[in-house]
């Protein structure tokens, strides 16, 4: 995970800084399910955080062409649910491996953060 932020608006509270990282698993996540342009990609991870996580657009795009140069989604174009023009984003053979990574080292990095928060206190 790399040290650069982003803001993701969280409800009710107003934002919430978080690793770029974080972004990527979940738009990698996101298009594991299949085929899904961008507002589908933002759609989902607020329907699977319960609407806690809002992405902004201004987050968003440029995450989804970072992990196209990167090599971990492919775009191409077509028709949306809205006939309307609009850049569908598949997951590649790297992006599934790299989303197993990310997977892998979210949750062995939750754990130790809970496993803090948890800690007895230490005695002087």
């Amino acid at each position: 995970m790399t040290a650069t932020t982003l803001t993701i608006h969280m409800t009710p509270s107003p934002s919430v800084e978080v690793l770029r990282g974080t972004l990527d698993l979940l738009i990698l996540k996101a298009v594991s399910w299949g085929p899904t342009h961008g507002y589908g990609v933002a759609r989902w991870i607020e329907q699977a955080t319960s609407d806690v996580l809002q992405i902004e657009e201004g987050s968003l795009y440029p995450a989804l062409h970072r992990l196209e140069t990167r090599g971990w989604i492919d775009a191409e174009w077509g028709t949306s649910e809205n006939n309307r023009r609009a850049k569908f984003y598949t997951l590649t053979v790297k992006g599934r491996a790299q989303l197993r990574v990310e997977a892998e080292t979210w949750a062995r990095f939750a754990h130790a953060v809970f496993a803090a928060l948890e800690a007895p206190p230490t005695p002087a």
